[in-house]
């Protein structure tokens, strides 16, 4: 195995409790594979760089952020920012584009002895990172939303061929290492240029692999249908906002959008990152559940298994998922899910069915 660089980015509200329990579980996951240790470097990001560097992503951080091999970024809480902070692209867009982390990869999938509402889901939605309608991420300089007039908002919806082209790409090869299938959301009924253009080129890339199944819903059919069949979706490939939203929904099926992990990734950078918010309310009381991280850490673990070549990475990825899994089996979650255990108290109990595995 190689011995990995990764940054670590704490972040705002839980992020202080959720990120150092990742970085636990992937320590002891390592540890019980066999492989060398994580080199950690904690960088500052969020309202305490605000304080201390006067921007929540300081441009030091960024530089640093490029000589790693991936990143644990924890959840930020940028509508309390500071002016001029507040009205700047918060420190996950910034990332992202920064990198042209153009993938954002979100499993769900739901947990034995959880609290999900379609138990039997399994999928993961892939959403393309950089365009669409997503107005804060789709141009190069600047943002795709401007005000003409006091009265007058203009947002603009970016789709471009190599854009949808590389998503469709990486969601077609994520589907031929799970069950062969791939979902294109869309609403190219009405939006027939736009959309139009995303159907189209993920079908084109849809016949360079014949063994793949490949269908396709408008975005409002696909929400009902995730309602009423989570099961027999796999794979789902979408634009920005189209993904953010059913991700979400997706989350909430598995059990709670405190398990739901993602990644962003590029052809050669990946940085982990939980779905969900900072959740300020419950910042520091030792409430949070840390699923969402951690398995967003195991998910990195796998992308630079699969990058690299590398089993023991990989096997350290399985070790964590299944550590998880076997805590809250075993009765051990936080609230969210029902339980009683804190947040230190559910990451010993992972880190402890790991050791034991």
């Amino acid at each position: 195995m190689k011995n990995y660089r990764l940054g670590v980015m704490l972040g705002d509200g839980i992020g202080p409790e959720i990120v150092p329990a990742s970085v636990r579980v992937v320590d002891a996951a390592l540890a019980a594979a066999g492989a060398d240790p994580v080199d950690w470097r904690e960088l500052p990001l969020g309202a305490s760089a605000i304080d201390e560097h006067g921007s929540a992503i300081p441009p030091a951080t960024l530089t640093a952020l490029a000589e790693l091999d991936g990143w644990l970024l924890g959840p930020h809480d940028s509508a309390a920012y500071p002016e001029p902070n507040r009205s700047q692209l918060n420190p996950s867009g910034a990332i992202r584009k920064h990198f042209d982390l153009y993938a954002n990869i979100r499993p769900a999938r739901g947990f034995g002895g959880g609290k999900a509402i379609a138990p039997d889901t399994d999928l993961v939605i892939v959403r393309e990172n950089t365009e669409g309608f997503y107005a804060d991420r789709n141009t190069y300089a600047g943002t795709g939303e401007f005000m003409p007039s006091a009265d007058v908002a203009v947002c603009l919806g970016i789709f471009t061929r190599p854009a949808v082209e590389r998503i469709a790409r990486t969601a077609f090869e994520l589907a031929r290492r799970r069950r062969g299938k791939v979902t294109i959301v869309h609403k190219a009924n009405v939006l027939q240029l736009s959309s139009g253009l995303f159907k189209r080129v993920c079908l084109e890339v849809a016949e360079g692999y014949p063994d793949v199944e490949v269908d396709d819903f408008h975005m409002d059919a696909t929400t009902v249908h995730l309602l009423r069949r989570a099961s027999s979706f796999d794979v789902l490939v979408a634009e920005n906002m189209f993904g953010d939203i059913l991700s979400d929904m997706a989350g909430e099926l598995a059990g709670s959008l405190g398990i739901a992990p993602s990644i962003n990734a590029s052809d050669d950078r990946c940085m982990a990152q939980a779905a969900h918010g900072s959740a300020p309310d419950i910042a520091g009381k030792g409430l949070a559940n840390p699923i969402a991280m951690i398995l967003s850490s195991a998910m990195l673990l796998d992308w630079l298994g699969t990058r690299n070549g590398d089993a023991m990475a990989a096997d350290a990825a399985v070790r964590v998922e299944e550590g998880v899994r076997a805590a809250v089996l075993g009765g051990v979650a936080t609230r969210d899910l029902g339980g009683q255990a804190s947040t230190d108290e559910f990451t010993a109990a992972v880190v402890e069915r790991i050791a034991g595995s």
